[in-house]
């Protein structure tokens, strides 16, 4: 029998979460409907599970007939999103949360992070132009300062917005992909730029939340401290390509290997299954390898 998903959130944009886990979906071949939230009171009943996905809109929610339900989370670490998290968490069967922290904190929920779609982020055949490339938005302090810093230290750069769907090309035309962490998170470009094939240099954080997942300092990516140490890797990095690219490579392949949106729904529908004692909700693991496998 044919297990049927129900993804809802309002698809306000196409890089957002759940557009991320629609593709993952589809890309694993799990039969699914997506809903708005503005319209849960006509989703109708029947799905194996009713996933939401996080939209940053906490006002509305799924009404109680839906079940079982699942809330996939992304905003916990953020104080005012927090609260209304917290509050919604207990009508639901389990929270996944993409930071470890949030998971910690509610008593049904599971972390499962962020990643990257081998499609749109994986590396483009495309020579070297940039010395570094840093693509989304300032963020204020410090990262705007460490962003005005690298322009003014390399401005053979790239620096600025683009659509989701030229990360990949982008990113691949960049010796160095740069990231600073607001709020110690484990974000969405890091993973966009390890599945690049770009260096990674991004700041330590205050948790071995990188560990946790197989990512190791100077083996799949770079991590500095101080902006007086992000200079000096920077300058020692543009000028080893051999080191520099080796690191890359090993990244890419951490990346592929085990942080893609696939990877991160099977992982929740078996936590899925685990919790909530049910069967049949992840694909087969033969299938599902087969899949990562083949478009990894």
């Amino acid at each position: 029998m044919t297990m049927r998903l129900a993804i809802v959130y309002d698809k306000v944009r196409e890089d957002a979460l759940g557009g991320y886990v629609e593709r993952a979906c589809r890309e694993l071949g799990l039969a699914h409907d997506h809903f708005w939230v503005r319209d849960a009171d006509r989703i109708p009943s029947g799905y194996d599970l009713y996933l939401r996905v996080d939209h940053g809109d906490y006002q509305q929610d799924l009404p109680e007939r839906l079940r079982p339900r699942v809330f996939y989370v992304s905003d916990t670490h953020l104080p005012k999103s927090w609260r209304q998290i917290a509050r919604l968490a207990p009508r639901y069967d389990v929270m996944c949360c993409v930071h470890r922290q949030g998971a910690e904190r509610l008593s049904n929920a599971v972390w499962v992070p962020v990643a990257c779609d081998p499609a749109l982020h994986g590396m483009h055949p495309l020579p070297k132009r940039w010395d570094l490339a840093f693509i989304g938005t300032e963020g204020g302090v410090p990262r705007k300062f460490y962003l005005q810093a690298l322009r003014e230290r390399h401005p053979d750069s790239f620096i600025g917005h683009a659509p989701h769907t030229e990360l990949g090309a982008l990113y691949s035309q960049a010796r160095i992909g740069f990231n600073y962490s607001i709020r110690d998170d484990l974000n969405m470009r890091m993973f966009e730029i390890l599945a690049s094939g770009t260096l990674l240099v991004t700041n330590r954080l205050s948790h071995d939340d990188l560990g946790r997942l197989g990512l190791r300092d100077r083996e799949h990516l770079v991590l500095y401290r101080s902006p007086q140490e992000l200079y000096a890797l920077l300058d020692y990095y543009l000028h080893q390509d051999r080191e520099r690219e080796a690191i890359a490579r090993q990244g890419m392949a951490a990346a592929l290997g085990a942080h893609t949106y696939r990877h991160r729904l099977v992982q929740m529908l078996r936590d899925v299954e685990g919790r909530l004692g049910i069967r049949g909700l992840a694909p087969h693991q033969s299938t599902a390898e087969a899949s990562l496998c083949a478009s990894s």
